[in-house]
């Protein structure tokens, strides 16, 4: 393997690991469900994409065949977190969690929660009120 491909299948890992942390630790770290989704969605995607380039270009390198898993994992990493965290938020949005981070909410109008009042679920589906 030659010295560039080894620089950049190293600076993808470094790049890959460090996204990784940042999205982590952003998880970790976020006051509510609205911040706390950029954390894996973001940082955390290029993480593990640039980790998963960098193995497919060491893997294609050392052995005698191109290694198309790792890139067909990232496609699927990159079209299936944009789509889960739009979920998670619409249904955040739906179930009027209150929004504590201080950002404005759909266009800076009055928070979610204050305009209509939160959904509240059955204890149990076998539990029904009297008629």
């Amino acid at each position: 393997m030659s010295i560039i491909l080894e620089t950049v299948v190293s600076a993808l890992l470094l790049v890959g690991a460090s996204f990784a942390l940042i999205g982590s630790i952003g998880l970790a770290r976020l006051p509510d469900l609205y911040s706390r989704v950029h954390g894996p969605t973001k940082a955390t995607t290029l993480g593990v994409g640039a980790t998963l380039i960098g193995s497919s270009l060491y893997f294609s390198a050392t052995t005698a065949a191109p290694s198309f898993h790792e890139l067909l994992v990232t496609v699927f990493l990159f079209l299936t977190a944009p789509v889960s965290a739009h979920l998670v938020v619409k249904t955040a949005l739906h179930l009027a969690l209150p929004n504590i981070s201080g950002a404005p909410e759909r266009g800076g109008g009055p928070p979610v929660a204050a305009r209509r009042p939160a959904r509240r679920i059955a204890p149990s589906a076998t539990a029904e009120e009297p008629r």
